[in-house]
């Protein structure tokens, strides 16, 4: 998860004063004294955590909290505020043209993500808003940029717009509104060309790029592991262009998230979305009272059930719910189940979403082993149609086949069987309890 370290030590700190039926100022001076080494460590831009302790100690040795019933609850309460209203306070939302189409400009260093963050909007907005959105390959500098953005377009069965690499980026932006009014396209995404420093003919040609596009959204792309560089780079592209929001690649990473919670108050830009991973749908809105959520160890609830609505469906689901009340779940069920859990998003950060997950036992710094689902699915995908449904018949021999044809042992084989009886019968036991619940008999436990 994003902000790992910060998340632990902020938590820490929480944990301490949380249930304190009396708040001192001098407790809240030594809380303070840990938030801010927590801020600084993440790489939190100095003036930025000086600002943000200022607030918080004021409110939290205020009138609110002191004659709350909860002081503890109260100071935590101050500082999921505080946070969350550091990182921007309400979601950002993409900008909608009354005139189709609207015009986002991707803009940003090399090596940043750009054309892959372009990539991965369009799907966004095709996926999640129902839009049909245009590529249009602009940086005839970077080698093989065209080629990328096509590439992109190929895998996510997309229109990208190009006219080579001989014609000027400003020629590409006029050209490429002109098709997409023809084709009726409601977004345009433009990725221009980047460099590995801010230099004046750069600027000079996306200020050109800008006065023919007349975007509706200009996005800077930024990555979170260059720590306060990142917050420099944002501030150089918005002085000179006007940003309208800033995407953030690579929070996903082993980054101290420092410029996430540096770059809003810095620049006064928007952070509207964050890249989470190498897949083209690794990409999200950013919630800054989400994220707060997230940092102080509350979970993130909404954005589990979000990604449940998206990737599961519905239909199947309650199908599901009927095989696992009648004991009725084969094998082909249990594929099927792991496939739409896996198509929200990797394990450990779905779990990384409940709250107190990071204090349930067992649960903290799970990793979860993709190779281990897999093994898993190519060990279902070896079976019989007949297998599947009774895997009483399994006997050595067809273990042994099994095994050899899933690239697995047959120890792998009879683990995953015997998992599966004690699902099963988990299932019949609670499906038992619920009709005795009904009946009107009662169980010790419940």
């Amino acid at each position: 998860m994003a902000f790992e370290g910060l998340a632990d030590r902020l938590q820490n700190t929480m944990a301490k004063i949380r249930g304190k039926g009396k708040v001192s100022e001098a407790d809240v001076k030594e809380m303070m004294r840990e938030v801010r080494l927590a801020l600084l460590e993440a790489d939190v831009n100095f003036k930025v955590v000086k600002d943000f302790i200022k607030r918080v100690s004021e409110r939290a040795v205020g009138q609110e909290v002191m004659k709350s019933l909860t002081p503890g609850q109260q100071v935590i309460k101050v500082v999921k505020e505080e946070l969350t209203e550091l990182m921007g306070g309400e979601q950002s939302k993409i900008a909608v043209s009354n005139r189709p189409p609207t015009v986002i400009m991707m803009v940003g260093l090399q090596g940043a993500g750009k054309t892959t963050t372009t990539g991965k909007l369009a799907n966004l907005l095709r996926k999640k808003h129902n839009r049909k959105p245009l590529l249009v390959a602009a940086d005839i500098y970077r080698p093989a940029a065209i080629k990328q953005l096509e590439t992109l377009g190929k895998q996510l069965d997309m229109p990208v717009f190009s006219l080579g690499d001989q014609v000027s980026p400003v020629e590409i932006a006029k050209r490429a509104l002109e098709h997409a009014k023809e084709e009726h396209h409601d977004y345009v995404l433009i990725d221009t060309a980047g460099r590995l420093h801010i230099d004046e003919h750069l600027m000079e040609e996306l200020e050109q790029v800008k006065a023919i596009a007349k975007p509706d959204e200009i996005f800077l792309v930024v990555d979170a592991m260059t720590g306060q560089d990142a917050v420099n780079v944002a501030k150089s592209f918005n002085e000179l262009l006007g940003l309208t929001g800033v995407v953030l690649t690579k929070l996903d990473g082993d980054t101290r998230g420092g410029a996430a919670l540096s770059i809003r108050s810095v620049t006064e830009t928007p952070i509207k979305f964050v890249g989470l991973g190498e897949k083209l749908d690794a990409i999200e809105a950013f919630h800054p009272e989400r994220m707060a959520s997230r940092i102080l160890g509350m979970g993130d609830v909404l954005t589990l059930i979000e990604k449940a609505q998206t990737n599961v469906d519905a239909e199947k689901a309650k199908e599901l719910e009927q095989k696992m009340r009648t004991a009725s779940f084969t094998f082909d069920d249990f594929l099927e189940q792991l496939g739409q859990v896996r198509n929200m998003g990797p394990l450990e950060d779905l779990i990384g979403m409940l709250p107190g997950a990071n204090k349930m036992k067992g649960l903290k710094n799970l990793q979860v082993d993709e190779k281990q689902i897999s093994h898993v699915e190519a060990i279902i995908k070896s079976m019989t149609a007949a297998e599947k449904i009774n895997p009483e018949m399994m006997n050595a021999s067809r273990k042994k086949r099994i095994a050899k044809g899933s690239g697995t042992s047959v120890q792998e084989v009879n683990r995953l069987l015997k998992q599966f009886e004690d699902m099963k019968k988990m299932m019949k036991q609670m499906t038992t309890m619920s009709k005795g619940k009904k009946k009107g008999m009662k169980f010790p436990f419940m």
